[in-house]
């Protein structure tokens, strides 16, 4: 086996960190994991030293990594200019992340559907799991969504359909790797405080097809001129979805949602709402339809599906006033489209990590827009652009502060929209944390 008696350097801890290491302590390896945070979860760090896994938390020692190592695998977290992501540039030490190492230990004869882009993502990977789920395939929920895929390596069995979101820091770090279906959302620009450059983002993107033949499917947005461009000479059948003409696939027509010339759904019918949403269900059912799953499982589905946690979720109405948690918003284009959503008077609260977004970008959305509420680092950026399109903006210095003063500016019928565009490690370890304190904050003012 590619990864038995070797010795291998695990960066970064997190879920993907130690679930790499649980799955190597079985095969004689010799592994030390690194973590710059020495704040881990006090369980998980007696199980790897009980399974004999070496842990070193924060300093990061000269003598720690040398060029005896045989892999690191990487936390796609971790910044490309990490200190020991160039020491291992320059002892050649090959470098990986835990997906790569899990393809490795998979059965070859399972299907990966492989879902990726700018925006999107989440939704797509749980409509086409949910879809083929109710179908009846042996499918399983994992990747970037929040389930680190070699932690699934004792529960998939041969023949199993994988469904997973690929994000642009597990690409980075990916060789062999190759979903047999491939989904791309969209393609606009973000991740470039990660990657460097646009370009870069759009070269690193395109490695999700790096290993396809024609016998791979990709699955693209026939309305994305980027995705297009990019994967004009990719070697996979394609195959289309697009909300902006009729074509062979699925598409969007006069209030439906059509799979060739078969109607599948009113969009008055479906729960969640937005173009964005409309192309996302488009995408899943055209992997749908290579299952054989029937209109009827579709639409029923459709109608039930409330959406997914931290992308425009409904939190709650208190005294006419409505809150939705967008927590997933980490740049500036997924505000944009949960602005797009709403039409009522907002109020939005904006704020997180400094990543250099151009917040000018929003200027478009911005029409139903009556008040901005902003904390976090890029605070007094996002205020100066308020001023600059005339928008009342309250600055705080932390979430709960902008969820209390946001539901004392409302009014009856306003909207309370928490859409950062920005990440959330300034004052939280992931947007799913961050979510889950703001529907805290939120629920106690139902019970004030």
């Amino acid at each position: 086996m590619i990864f038995t008696n070797k010795k291998i350097f695990i960066l970064g801890m997190a879920r993907s960190g130690y679930e790499a290491a649980k799955v190597l302590s079985r095969y004689n390896n010799n592994i030390l994991l690194y973590d710059d945070n020495k704040q881990q979860d006090e369980a998980h760090i007696k199980e790897l030293q009980a399974l004999g896994v070496n842990l070193i938390f924060e300093g990061q020692p000269d003598d720690i990594l040398t060029s005896e190592y045989d892999y690191i695998i990487k936390n796609p977290g971790v910044p490309l200019d990490h200190k020991y992501v160039k020491m291992a540039e320059q002892y050649n030490i090959p470098i990986i992340n835990e997906v790569e190492m899990a393809y490795h230990l998979f059965p070859k004869d399972i299907t990966i559907i492989g879902i990726t882009g700018t925006n999107g993502k989440t939704t797509t990977t749980t409509l086409i799991y949910e879809m083929l789920k109710r179908a009846g395939w042996p499918v399983h929920l994992t990747g970037n969504i929040g389930f680190p895929l070699c932690g699934f390596i004792d529960k998939v069995k041969s023949k199993d359909i994988i469904v997973m979101e690929v994000s642009i820091q597990q690409l980075v770090n990916l060789n062999d790797f190759n979903a047999h279906i491939v989904v791309m959302t969209n393609l606009f620009e973000a991740h470039t405080d990660f990657v460097g450059s646009y370009d870069n983002y759009l070269k690193i993107k395109s490695k999700i097809f790096k290993n396809h033949t024609n016998y791979d499917i990709a699955i693209l947005n026939k309305a994305d001129d980027t995705v297009l461009e990019l994967t004009k000479y990719i070697k996979s059948t394609k195959k289309y979805f697009s909300s902006r003409e009729k074509i062979e696939g699925s598409y969007l027509l006069k209030g439906a949602i059509y799979y060739n010339d078969e109607k599948i759904i009113n969009t008055e019918d479906i729960r969640i709402t937005g173009m964005h949403n409309y192309e996302n269900i488009m995408a899943a059912i055209v992997v749908a339809k290579e299952y054989q799953v029937n209109n009827k499982i579709i639409k029923e589905f459709l109608e039930d599906f409330a959406g997914v946690e931290h992308r425009q979720e409904f939190v709650a109405k208190i005294n006419g006033i409505t809150f939705y948690n967008d927590s997933k918003a980490t740049n500036i284009v997924a505000t944009q489209t949960a602005l797009k959503s709403f039409i009522k008077p907002t109020i939005l609260i904006l704020g997180g990590m400094e990543r250099n977004q151009n917040f000018h970008d929003l200027t478009d959305y911005m029409t139903n827009v009556k008040q901005i509420v902003c904390y976090g680092e890029t605070k007094n950026r996002i205020k100066e652009f308020a001023s600059e399109q005339k928008i009342d903006c309250i600055v705080v210095d932390n979430l709960e502060e902008a969820t209390n003063v946001s539901y004392k500016l409302a009014n009856d019928g306003d909207i309370v929209l928490f859409s950062p565009a920005c990440a959330s490690w300034d004052q939280y370890k992931s947007f799913e944390e961050r979510g889950e304190r703001f529907k805290e904050y939120v629920n106690k003012l139902v019970k004030e």
